[in-house]
């Protein structure tokens, strides 16, 4: 791996973890961990150019369809693909058309780069990963084989003992706060061959008294009321959060003013 390599442009695929949900603005829009990994190499690199392709609620073929293209065609130094988990969290989960997917992304990506980043998705300790869990580790031994074979780098989020922290996960218990995005920006940096700003971004956080029972059985209800069910109805009608959504960088373009500011929000 280059040490603290230059690169000029990075473009960023996939759903919601990399659109930056739910990693909040003061202007009510969603920073993440592609932003800010952006600002960190457009700070070595004058004229840097960014684009993220993200929009929440993908799954693979919309990746696919309505993204692979767009990037192959910007030709950037690196692209980013974070894709297959909201197909693993459905119902009925063809995992076979879902590698076959992954893998029609990569080998186009790959010829298009000078490096392609891949990553091990993380999971929020608690029922929910352990029931989805088999889907999620055959879709992350895909992303390990097509790494191996297209010379990708592949960022072990999954394994980071410090991202399973539900208190590194927002309310709707799907997306990470502002402090995990920290920690993914962090950790993709480090993979890219840059000398690290945290060296223990995977440690977890200090312990802290968990709370009552009562105060778990209010988040419970309030997850339910507000995230579960209306997911649950987007399922049954066939409808996702990113409908009519349009990307929230669709073209390659230099990162400049407020974009470069790091946003001292809540950590965590």
């Amino acid at each position: 791996m280059q040490t603290n390599p230059s690169h000029t442009s990075l473009v960023a695929l996939g759903d919601s973890f990399t659109e930056g949900m739910s990693d909040l603005l003061p202007d009510g829009s969603y920073r993440g961990w592609a932003d800010l990994l952006a600002a960190r190499m457009a700070a070595r690199t004058p004229g840097f150019r960014y684009a993220n392709l993200a929009v929440r609620g993908k799954l693979i073929q919309q990746i696919v369809d309505e993204q692979v293209g767009t990037a192959v065609a910007m030709q950037p130094d690196v692209i980013t693909l974070v894709g297959g988990l909201n197909d693993t969290l459905r119902p009925a989960c063809d995992m076979v058309r879902v590698r076959d997917l992954l893998t029609e992304a990569v080998e186009r990506l790959a010829p298009s780069c000078k490096q392609l980043v891949l990553m091990r998705s993380p999971g929020r300790r608690g029922p929910v990963l352990e029931r989805f869990r088999p889907r999620m580790e055959a879709l992350f031994t895909c992303v390990d084989d097509l790494a191996a074979r297209h010379g990708a780098l592949v960022v072990d989020l999954y394994g980071a003992p410090s991202l399973g922290d539900p208190r590194l996960w927002d309310v709707d218990r799907l997306h990470l706060t502002a402090e995990g995005h920290r920690r993914v920006a962090e950790a993709v940096w480090q993979s890219l061959g840059h000398e690290p700003e945290d060296a223990e971004w995977h440690v977890p956080m200090a312990l802290t008294p968990p709370p009552g029972w009562a105060a778990r059985r209010v988040a419970d209800v309030r997850f339910a009321r507000r995230h579960l069910l209306p997911w649950i109805g987007r399922r049954l009608t066939g409808r996702s959060s990113g409908d009519g959504r349009a990307p929230k960088r669709p073209e390659l373009l230099p990162l400049e003013g407020a974009e470069l500011l790091p946003y001292e929000g809540p950590s965590a």
